[in-house]
């Protein structure tokens, strides 16, 4: 075994153990243990552990087909796993569609916001949660969505404008502000920054940091290793749909990249082992 990967795995060993006892002793908002999903012969999540606590943000990566998507899903109340538990609050659920994980307290925002282009912020946010739907009292509404946007200190000029005229790191603010509507205590966000400029990105891990200082449980799905850094404060790797390592920020991208892959021999670690050696070589010509 090469250097690179005896770092990652033991990397990847003590983050774990940390996980196990996650948060200093306090018990995780959100637990999961040893949850499995199967499509007929196809195993899409085996064996897969994880914790949130509140008020912290744990970043989930993985490559394509890792299983990411499956395991929000079934966090959402969209898929059933074919076994293992889940635990909210320390108490065992059972998610029995996206509705029972909504009123439980787990909002989604998935990557397609799911947003009416034709209507306001203030619509959007109430969206299928209308206050007396047969007779909608406007004002209360706009209020409570003023309310929530400063909250987190959102860039949204007026809540009566359309969503089609915002822009994308706007838009994911309105997504979050409707997901926080029915005060949840874990919030998913699928690939939030995905496709946004740089200021709407920094806009974006601003408002990540908002909700975790409201001590919400926040779990971020991101290709994006440099957001990934900003925000979290765990990083779970998935990979052929089962648990492959827990980092901190800090962790390298080599110990990143080896655990997503599987592949201690990749063009970053390539480059790791050429700064080492152009190290010493640097020290002798300033000497």
């Amino acid at each position: 075994m090469t250097e690179s990967a005896e770092q990652a795995n033991a990397s990847a060993t003590a983050s774990a153990d940390g996980q196990a006892a996650g948060g200093n002793g306090r018990t995780p908002v959100l637990s999961l243990r040893n949850v499995c999903k199967n499509f007929g012969a196809v195993s899409a999540l085996t064996d897969i552990e994880l914790d949130v606590h509140a008020g912290e943000v744990v970043a989930l990566v993985g490559d394509n087909g890792a299983g990411k998507s499956t395991l929000v899903k079934v966090l959402a109340g969209v898929h059933q796993p074919t076994s293992g538990s889940i635990s909210f609050d320390g108490k065992s659920v059972r998610l029995a569609d996206p509705s029972a994980a909504l009123n439980l307290g787990i909002a989604t925002v998935f990557q397609d916001l799911a947003l009416c282009e034709n209507l306001d912020v203030v619509a959007n946010i109430y969206l299928g949660q209308e206050k007396d739907p047969y007779h909608l009292d406007e004002v209360s509404m706009e209020v409570r969505a003023w309310t929530l946007l400063n909250e987190l200190s959102a860039r949204i000029p007026d809540v009566r404008d359309v969503v089609a005229s915002l822009s994308g790191g706007q838009r994911q603010t309105v997504a979050i502000a409707r997901s926080l509507l029915l005060d949840p205590k874990v919030i998913m966000l699928d690939e939030p920054t995905a496709a946004l400029g740089v200021a709407q990105t920094a806009e974006v891990l601003n408002l990540i940091e908002r909700v975790r200082d409201r001590g919400l449980g926040v779990i971020m799905i991101s290709h994006n290793m440099e957001d990934v850094r900003a925000v979290a404060d765990r990083v779970v790797v998935l990979r052929l749909g089962r648990n492959n390592g827990v980092f901190t920020p800090d962790a390298s991208n080599q110990e990143l990249v080896s655990a997503i892959t599987g592949a201690t021999d990749n063009s970053v670690s390539r480059r790791a082992e050429r700064q080492r050696a152009a190290q010493p070589v640097a020290e002798e010509v300033q000497a």
